[in-house]
């Protein structure tokens, strides 16, 4: 006899009987309700395969994908004693690392205690991929409390604003105008409802008169030296071949969807806010990351001078620092990546607190079907949410890592909120061997990583 029948049936007992006991006069109604209360099961809606209350987490191993674009992709998986384990990824271009040396903070505690977890080892994430451990941890967390509980995450979070999440797209870059229309076109052939393009000053490398840069600076300095250190402007002449490449993109698919840009190089504030205002024409839905975002104020003065939206937020890991550039509109848009921002809890809170200042949150994602999940369903909670980047269109066996969803994922240019318990997916254990890391394994024992690293969990004295 099954547990639930057994409920039902001594329950429909007791109540029979008190009722008789009731009639003859043997019980007052207070009796009868209270000895029909203590029949009530314990826990509702709970998975039967597991006891939540003894749950523990037993192990966490790793698997490397790498794919076309951001890549390699570490996805985790966290073990628990009941069978019952949950799935995350530490975001694209993010070593493994990061995440396995918290192993040994999480072992044996109940994974249902999730925001207690986090508290646990936040202190390890930081800016960019420094937080992708933390992040991936909290994602399979939520997606084992989803299986243990036999519901969607998104409905932890409060439910759906929305059931399809819609999707954004990167267009690969050509150095001729017309091919990157072209590309855009389609784009939108796809059935994608909202474009988004790179487009920097390193399309006008070798045309003189374009930009203003001093010579024979390093890789470093190009790479790691913040936009207000470069000395780098672009001239009239530069703006005005820029602009041709969004005319171009502009002319293959109208002026109906919102088209979006990024990369647009190391450069200086006020050749941003040029820029701003000679793309006004173009109706851009943002340009993105236009300088580093711990920068408030020059953020806010390009903003105020720009009639072009400027967004900003892949970066950033603190809630606090999303609020700083939220509280005095800063930039007009936010742009978390939930493999950084704290994953799914956390990057919920943060749009919540973003609309309480009138700021939409668009989503940076650029991983496996893993994390695109945990911000599927992220956005689906958020009341704020705008649309989710992906940039993995042109590889057709990227929805193929994951079982579990309808195929194509991406339909129309929409990813569809699945009902099912968790993040809603399992691995395709064959086609991710099939691209896996060269020269690493696929789950295979951690034990290098039980023991402590480092005695750094008390953070004050």
């Amino acid at each position: 006899m099954s547990d639930i029948f057994k409920s039902k049936f001594n329950r429909r007992g007791v109540i029979k009987s008190t009722m008789a006991m009731m009639a003859g006069g043997l019980m007052s109604r207070y009796e009868l309700e209270k000895a029909a209360a203590q029949t009530e099961p314990a826990v509702k809606n709970v998975n039967l395969n597991s006891s939540p209350s003894t749950l523990k987490i037993t192990d966490m191993r790793y698997a490397i994908i790498v794919k076309p674009g951001p890549s390699p992709c570490p996805i985790i998986r966290i073990d628990t004693n009941q069978g019952v384990y949950g799935l995350g990824e530490v975001r694209d271009v993010g070593g493994y690392q990061y995440a396995m040396v918290l192993k040994n903070r999480i072992v044996g505690e109940n994974p249902l205690k999730i925001d207690y977890l986090f508290q646990k080892i936040q202190q390890f994430g930081g800016i960019s991929r420094q937080a992708g451990g933390v992040c991936a941890i909290e994602m399979a967390l939520w997606d084992i409390a989803g299986k243990v509980y036999n519901c969607p995450v998104y409905q932890m979070l409060g439910g759906q604003w929305r059931d399809k999440i819609r999707i954004y797209a990167d267009t690969t870059e050509s150095d001729d105008p017309k091919e990157y229309g072209k590309r855009a076109k389609e784009r939108v052939a796809m059935g994608l409802t909202w474009m988004k393009m790179d487009l920097g000053i390193n399309v006008l490398e070798g045309m003189p008169g374009m930009v203003m840069q001093p010579a024979g600076e390093s890789k470093w300095e190009l790479r790691n030296q913040p936009h207000p250190f470069m000395a780098t402007e672009v001239t009239d002449k530069g703006i005005d071949r820029l602009c041709e490449y969004v005319a171009a993109v502009r002319e293959n698919i109208g002026y109906d969807m919102p088209l979006s840009m990024d990369h647009l190089g190391h450069i200086g504030v006020k050749s941003v806010i040029r820029l701003g205002k000679a793309y006004e024409k173009y109706n851009l839905e943002w340009m993105e990351d236009v300088i580093p975002w711990y920068y408030t104020d020059l953020l806010k003065q390009i903003t105020d001078a720009s009639p072009t939206p400027t967004i900003t937020g892949e970066d950033i890991y603190e809630i606090a620092d999303f609020e700083k550039l939220c509280s005095i509109h800063a930039v007009d848009k936010i742009h978390p990546d939930l493999a950084t921002s704290g994953g799914i809890l956390r990057t919920h809170k943060i749009g919540d607190m973003a609309f309480g200042y009138g700021v939409p949150m668009a989503m940076h994602f650029a991983g496996t079907p893993v994390s695109c999940m945990a911000n599927v369903h992220c956005a689906a909670a958020t009341r704020n949410f705008l649309a989710l980047e992906n940039h993995s269109l042109d590889v057709p066996w990227w929805q193929d890592l994951v079982n579990g969803l309808e195929k194509p994922m991406i339909n129309r240019g929409f990813i569809k909120v699945p009902e099912t318990p968790g993040l809603g997916v399992t691995l395709n254990d064959e086609v991710c061997k099939q691209h896996l890391k060269p020269g690493t394994g696929y789950f295979e024992p951690t034990p290098m990583w039980d023991d402590v690293q480092s005695i750094d969990d008390a953070t004050f004295s």
